[in-house]
């Protein structure tokens, strides 16, 4: 069995010295594109891998990065967890993935633990913890590095990714009035993301826009869950005149107002038009497929862990474009 190769023999192959191969391994700058190819090459001739733990005894750095997180979407949280994790892959970094919960009082303690115990380069923290000040606070105190995913706070302060949600929501209003819908329902996400309250934001500038009064009877409470969106359709269903269309602020919720709609014999969306907002695969799992607004996940997690490990954008605040995803559970309204 052949014995692992070493750092010194991709050295050799690539002709540059111990050291230079340790920069390109690290990513580190101050390296030509030609040398940088040369090591890679070399890297990949011998199929080297490095010790992580020969990584981390060289220098200061661990390594190791976390992703803080909170939502009940499954979906949601395996999109963030995977853009994030392929990055740092790229990097050469390992991801820690660190489920919390952001009302807990235990929630700094908990993470500043995580940091202290893996000596962690940095975290990457996505909504609604992208939010809790007191944590990001105490990071700032600390000098940690960190990333916030779609924070509705402080926004040009520090490393942040997002979209812009009151559009977003305000887009696919403005879709389901272009359908004829005039009396349209929201399904509301939870307080402590700042996210519900700007795409419930945008659905009322939609209206508004358009001279369609708001009925706050027609907004219900909901959660991200797939149960909070079967129970928000229920109430809105039972409405002495229910609305033509639902609009629902995640796709889970959206997937509980269309099992309603199933269960009662609703046809959707000849009767009842149902929209999201995500673009998860649970958008394109259910029947029929749904409507919803595209919010590049994946895409965002990506993107922060690019900007937490030093990647080439130069920018400390990116915004990413939505894209409204117009599937078969929505159409005109019917006639009444």
């Amino acid at each position: 069995m052949s014995s692992r190769p070493t750092i010194k023999e991709v050295s050799k192959i690539a002709g540059v010295s111990f050291k230079t191969v340790s920069r390109v391994l690290n990513n580190e700058k101050h390296v030509s594109e030609a040398t940088r190819r040369k090591v890679e090459e070399a890297v990949a001739t011998l199929n080297f891998r490095p010790s992580h733990a020969a990584r981390t005894l060289a220098g200061r750095r661990s390594f190791q990065v976390a992703l803080i997180y909170d939502n009940p979407s499954p979906y949601y949280v395996y999109h963030v967890q995977t853009g994030a994790q392929e990055r740092c892959v790229e990097l050469g970094f390992r991801l820690l993935h660190q489920p919390c919960d952001s009302k807990s009082d235990d929630l700094m303690p908990s993470v500043t633990a995580l940091i202290d115990e893996a000596h962690l380069d940095g975290v990457i923290i996505s909504p609604p913890v992208s939010d809790a000040m007191g944590l990001i606070d105490e990071l700032e105190r600390r000098n940690i590095s960190h990333v916030r995913i779609a924070p509705g706070i402080r926004r040009g302060a520090g490393l942040t990714v997002s979209i812009d949600d009151i559009a977003a929501g305000r887009e696919m209003t403005e879709y389901l009035l272009s359908l004829g819908h005039r009396a349209i329902a929201f399904i509301k996400g939870p307080s402590n993301h700042i996210s519900s309250d700007e795409r419930l934001q945008g659905y009322r500038a939609a209206l508004d826009a358009h001279g369609v009064a708001f009925d706050p009877a027609l907004v219900v409470q909901g959660d991200y869950s797939f149960v909070s969106g079967r129970k928000a359709a229920q109430a809105l269903l039972d409405l002495p005149t229910p609305p033509t269309a639902i609009f629902a602020g995640n796709d889970d919720m959206a997937a509980g107002a269309l099992a309603v709609a199933h269960e009662r014999d609703i046809a959707v969306p000849a009767q009842l038009s149902i929209a999201g907002f995500d673009d998860t695969d649970l958008a394109r799992a259910v029947w029929p497929p749904l409507t919803t607004i595209h919010q590049p996940v994946r895409d965002l997690a990506y993107a922060a862990a690019n900007l937490l490990l030093g990647g080439e954008s130069k920018s400390e605040q990116l915004t990413l474009e939505h894209t409204l995803q117009k599937r078969a559970s929505t159409g005109p309204a019917p006639t009444r």
